[in-house]
């Protein structure tokens, strides 16, 4: 295939209708030029490649294969080497099953912990969803599958997400909603990103040109091509005008006539149409040029990568020394999860597998097990409570699995509330009663309230850990695994914490996005909120310390690179694997910001009284705000500090440094400019300062004539005087104010 060829072959008909697919999976074939279609399938955490040509919803039954953890548990891993090792073994399994392009990552932001989607994404931190999400698609595409980073952008929620609009605003926008695409672009190099069913301030995504061609080509540099969600599609001229190229599912009523008409009647450009079909065509072109026919499978290695990976994910939330579990120790499994996990969310990413692990199979002969609850029901069981306190009082230690069942989760539709059901809140606490030593296992795609914590020892969070999870959990408790995973969201102590607790899921199709850049622990550190548990916390059967902070210089300017390195040491007992995180912390800024932001992380395995030291290459981005002044980063010259932490609320190290901003805000003095904000302008600062100096110096004399406390309110009003008032308080004349701003507006 030659695309530029090919294109030049082809009608205005078969352009217009190649940009909508086949059907359901497939992109649209054009025999007499040559042209095959491709395939692309769900699957972020696992294949749901449909038996045969699939029905026109895409709901049929798919092929038995493996299900891996989902983005809720792997991006607890905070381990890039862990989303490297599943995209290597997925774009395996695509080449074996001939299969293109696979959809996924999701990256959106938890914005809120009830969205019903939360287990299919990563974080509500940008920066840790940009650097899972690029592993991922890197070690995909090394296979030759096409990567599809989804949904761009603000799908935060599932309540109206295919007809609702995001407000939000310029500088949340770019430093909360976007920094993980714009990873997964410059730095996995994506050949596809998906636009989002919503609109974003009103335009829909699938023909809005500032996100899809000024943001993602311009800025970033996209060469790849934008494929609508299914069924997104809105206006397919205006959107193949904004940058859109491919509408899925496509069809037999997909002829792209539409298209066609516009570009008869002059509406739309039929450069840009050619410039969608030639980037399909380059999609097509790579895709056979990268087609493995001799690529196998190896699914039983599949299910051992599963439960490897469920292993490094899982979270030890709390453990007051009960953890790991003796063999001479007798234990009762108790919870229908313990035989049945609830290991993977429902909707488009359902895994059909042949078998799931639960925690029962695997410690077969270790652990007695009771079922305590009805899985699918919120109503407590009588007989069943009684068996599992029981069981749980014989035993040395009780495990009870517990979590979200699959109703509470599911793409299409948000959570209610932030609760577990009622039964299982009552057994665990019936059970801790009878037990004192009672672990609490979690399964579920995000957090939920906790309202018995404070009576249980320890808290293993699985998340959503594939079909192994029972396998894997059994590895963690036994200690054959030590845990490593730390959370890549906050869990608050209820759902009224939460930031958009007020604004979501919105009214009428309509959610404003009124926290702004303060999202997940962002809000809850400058509040200095109590939380279950803080973003990054994580606990391990080993300790490990952190010494000697270096930094390669005290000060730069905001165009240099900063080297940062720390020794960590493990100065416990067993091998372990620390996360080493570092934020960075703006002590005094003109603008809102967070207290810290996570700008850098890294996972390092440590022997027993091993030490390394890691080292981290930071640019000017980890300083920098989005301004809207400017419409781009912008630094602030002043004091930066340089913290590491265990968590964002468990700081270890930290550095200062001064960093110096080059580039200034485009600055436009009028009449109605403060005194207070001249004195951020770099000429009128000292214009200012001096008036005031004199009037000062006037004034030293007089008494305090308007009671206690005036000296201060002068000096605020003073602050908040516009430049035309100083004409009325007779300071300067007319012309010497318009003289002073046109001077100012020169400089």
């Amino acid at each position: 295939m030659n695309a530029q060829t090919i294109l030049k072959q082809m009608t205005l008909e078969e352009k217009a209708a190649f940009c909508s697919g086949r059907d359901f999976w497939h992109t649209k074939a054009i025999e007499r030029l040559g042209v095959p279609g491709v395939m692309m399938c769900d699957g972020p955490h696992g294949l749901r490649k449909q038996e045969g040509e699939g029905d026109h919803l895409g709901i049929n039954k798919s092929i038995e294969t493996v299900c891996y953890p989902t983005a809720a548990a792997l991006a607890s891993s905070f381990d890039r080497d862990v989303m490297a090792r599943l995209g290597e073994a997925l774009g395996q399994e695509c080449q074996a099953e001939s299969v293109a392009m696979l959809l996924g990552p999701g990256l959106n932001i938890k914005r809120s912990p009830l969205c019903g989607r939360n287990f299919e994404y990563f974080s509500e931190d940008p920066y840790l969803a940009g650097e899972m999400g690029a592993a991922y698609v890197n070690a995909l595409q090394s296979k030759g599958i096409a990567a599809c980073a989804k949904h761009f952008a603000c799908n935060n929620q599932e309540t109206r997400r295919m007809s609702g609009s995001s407000e939000v605003d310029e500088r949340t926008l770019h430093e909360i909603y976007l920094p993980a695409f714009e990873a997964v672009v410059k730095k996995g190099k994506t050949r596809s990103v998906m636009c989002a069913y919503n609109g974003i301030n009103g335009m829909f995504c699938a023909e809005n040109k500032t996100l899809l061609h000024d943001i993602l080509r311009d800025e970033w540099g996209y060469d790849g091509f934008v494929v609508t969600d299914w069924g997104a599609v809105k206006d397919r001229a205006k959107g193949i005008a904004a940058g859109l190229d491919l509408e899925m599912p496509g069809g037999p009523n997909a002829t792209g006539e539409e298209i066609a008409q516009a570009v008869r009647d002059g509406s739309l450009a039929e450069a840009d149409l050619d410039r969608a079909v030639l980037r399909l065509l380059a999609f097509v072109q790579t895709s056979l040029e990268n087609r493995d026919p001799e690529a196998v499978i190896d699914r039983d290695a599949c299910r051992r990568l599963a439960r490897d990976l469920a292993g490094e994910c899982a979270v030890l939330m709390k453990n007051d020394s009960i953890l790991p579990l003796r063999e001479d120790q007798t234990v009762a499994l108790i919870g229908e999860f313990a035989d049945k996990p609830r290991y993977q969310g429902a909707g488009s990413s359902h895994i059909n597998v042949s078998h799931t692990v639960g925690a029962v199979e695997a410690a077969a002969g270790k652990a007695v097990y009771a079922r305590g609850y009805d899985a699918h029901s919120e109503a407590t069981d009588p007989e069943l409570l009684k068996d599992a306190v029981t069981a749980a009082a014989a035993a040395d230690v009780a495990v009870v699995f517990a979590g979200l069942p699959d109703a509470f989760e599911t793409e299409g539709a948000d959570r209610d509330h932030m609760r577990l059901p009622n039964n299982q809140n009552e057994l665990i606490t019936a059970v801790a009663k009878s037990n004192p030593n009672t672990v609490v296992v979690l399964h579920g795609g995000s957090p939920a309230e906790l309202p018995w914590l404070e009576q249980v020892p320890a808290v293993l969070c699985m998340y959503l850990a594939g079909e192994q999870a029972g396998a894997a959990a059994v590895d963690l408790l036994w200690g054959q695994v030590n845990p490593s995973g730390h959370l890549a969201e906050t869990w608050p102590v209820r759902l009224q914490d939460n930031p958009s607790y007020l604004n979501f899921p919105g009214e009428d199709g309509v959610v404003t996005y009124a926290e702004g850049i303060y999202v997940g622990y962002r809000y809850y550190d400058k509040k200095d909120m109590p939380v279950l548990f803080p973003f990054g916390h994580g606990l391990s059967y080993t300790n490990f310390a952190y010494s000697e902070l270096k930094l390669s210089a005290e000060s730069i300017k905001d165009t240099d690179t900063l080297t940062a390195s720390v020794t960590v040491k493990n100065t416990g007992t067993r091998h372990g694997k620390a996360v080493v995180q570092l934020y960075v912390r703006d002590p005094e800024s003109t603008v809102r910001r967070p207290v810290r932001e996570l700008r850098a992380f890294e996972k390092v395995a440590l022997a027993p009284g091993e030490i390394k030291e890691v080292s981290f290459t930071l640019d000017n981005r980890v300083f920098a705000y989005w301004e809207p002044k400017c419409h781009n980063w912008f630094v602030e010259s002043g004091e930066f500090v340089i913290e590491i932490g265990e968590s964002s609320r468990d700081i270890r190290l930290s550095r200062s440094l001064h960093v110096e901003g080059t580039t200034l805000i485009p600055f436009v003095v009028t009449e109605t400019t403060s005194i207070g904000q001249l004195l951020k302008h770099p000429k009128g600062a000292a214009i200012i300062r001096g008036m005031m100096s004199s009037s000062a110096m006037a004034h030293a004399d007089q008494t305090d004539s308007m009671g206690e406390g005036s000296e201060r309110m002068m000096q605020e009003m003073t602050l908040g005087i516009p430049l035309g008032a100083l004409v009325s308080y007779g300071r300067m004349t007319p012309e010497q104010l318009r003289s002073l701003i046109a001077t100012l507006n020169d400089a």
